[in-house]
């Protein structure tokens, strides 16, 4: 779809400050290409005297022939206007306010068009000004509710691939910044100075590593300079929300590249500094990349993901790393287990994983020693664990990347496949489960009295 992108695209130039026009038809796209509640959104917005037109990854990806999950909406209606329009909408977020409206199962997020803000109060403004965005003395948006007009929008959006608009009344394109252009150079762009657009939001970086992965395309050199020196800054982005955007990057098909990406630009280590570090190891590097490897091809088969492996697997290498360290003087469980408290505790501090993956990837972990060496008496305990098949899977990678020896999880395998018959069979040729040693409590003896 790209080669067939690239033969339709020709330069045309446009008056200074005017957009670059285009008939849809040209890129065969046409108004059935946006979802049904994305075009009723558009229509009642056009008919209620407002400007609406489709933007972002929606369009980007309909040009390059890729499927489109989610539609967004720009629009010149303020969030208050959008919302009084549909009966199942609200307004979300504060740094950065949308309206998400309901359309049957459709869920369609509609933004108003923005400008950019000046740092400095003018006269007269200034106070309604702040109120409506804000920095941190970094540079940092801390707020941007400042609306504006349809070329403003364009010019405040983050990369040039993403600020095409789509008219589906007029069946037209728009591109104010060379968007299409930069679709068939494979390039991605920053809009404005690349150092000001990173300092306003650094998660515009983690991005950039996105889009390299999923598009193939290549960072253009003034969108990647400052990354190296502005790279620190991630570690002011909100822990929950490097979450969510680690997620997207690792769990959307992609994850190899997305990893490969991260490791270039030195992003990993301001999410998962004891991961990044742990990458030094051949072996944990070929064990992350194999946990990759699998999800991406669970992702193309339609296979189900959860972050809980996936958090699993990424905080793995550097738990056996501090347990091998802590083991001298305490036993192998219990080194573990202060590895896993350790590691995961450091983790939650850059990339805050909700307790419900965390606790699932604790479970994975403190049922590999057991699933490593399996005992008569507690193979069928095991196999009734609710979080055995996702320790199972675990051994399973972990084999697989050559970190254990085959053996255990073949055994797993035949296990559950095998009949009752035969289970007996394999459970004899077990070693019975070694038998804990309890230390006896001594008596004290009753103090003498006067009597004796």
């Amino acid at each position: 779809m790209l080669q067939r992108f690239k033969r339709l695209f020709t330069r045309k130039a446009s008056p200074a400050g005017t957009p670059l026009q285009i008939p849809a038809s040209r890129y065969q796209m046409s108004p059935a290409d946006v979802s049904p509640g994305a075009r009723e959104v558009v229509e009642k917005l056009e008919a209620a005297g407002h400007r609406a037109l489709v933007v972002g990854g929606c369009v980007r990806d309909t040009l390059l022939g890729k499927k489109v999950k989610d539609f967004d909406i720009a629009t010149d209606a303020t969030p208050e206007q959008v919302r009084t329009l549909f009966r199942r909408a609200r307004i979300v977020g504060r740094r950065f306010q949308i309206v998400h409206v309901h359309m049957g199962r459709e869920l369609v997020e509609v933004t108003t068009f923005r400008a950019p803000h000046q740092q400095t109060d003018e006269a007269g403004t200034g106070r309604a000004h702040r109120e409506l965005a804000r920095r941190n003395q970094r540079g940092i948006l801390l707020r941007d509710n400042v609306f504006g007009s349809l070329e403003e929008d364009a010019e405040r959006r983050d990369f040039t691939i993403n600020a095409i608009y789509y008219d589906p009344t007029a069946d037209q394109l728009l591109d104010f910044v060379g968007g299409l252009e930069d679709i068939a150079q494979q390039s991605l762009r920053i809009i404005g100075d690349p150092a000001v657009r990173f300092r306003e939001d650094p998660v515009r970086m983690l991005r950039a590593a996105r889009f390299r992965a999923k598009l193939g395309f290549t960072l253009h050199p003034a969108t990647a300079e400052p990354m190296n020196q502005l790279r620190p800054l991630l570690a002011e982005v909100p822990p929950a929300r490097l979450f969510d955007e680690l997620v997207k990057l690792l769990m959307t098909g992609h994850g190899v590249a997305a990893y490969e990406a991260l490791c270039e630009y030195g992003l990993l280590e301001y999410l998962l500094p004891d991961t990044a570090a742990a990458t030094a190891d051949p072996d944990a590097e070929r064990f992350l990349r194999q946990a990759l490897i699998n999800t991406d091809q669970r992702i193309a088969n339609h296979q189900r993901v959860t972050p809980g492996f996936l958090f699993a697997a990424l905080l793995w290498p550097p738990i056996i790393h501090t347990a091998a360290r802590l083991e001298s003087g305490k036993g192998t469980g219990a080194a573990l287990g202060q590895a896993i408290s350790e590691v995961l505790a450091r983790a939650v501090r850059h990339v805050a994983i909700p307790r419900r993956f965390s606790t699932p990837a604790r479970e994975i972990w403190e049922l590999q020693q057991r699933l490593e060496q399996p005992h008569r008496k507690s193979a069928e305990q095991l196999l009734g664990h609710p979080r055995f098949r996702a320790g199972y899977d675990f051994l399973l990678l972990r084999e697989q990347s050559g970190e254990l020896p085959g053996g255990a999880g073949e055994w797993w395998t035949g296990y559950q496949e095998a009949s009752g018959a035969d289970r007996e069979a394999m459970l004899a040729e077990l070693q019975p489960a070694p038998r804990s040693r309890r230390r006896r409590r001594s008596r004290r003896r009753a103090p003498a009295t006067d009597a004796e």
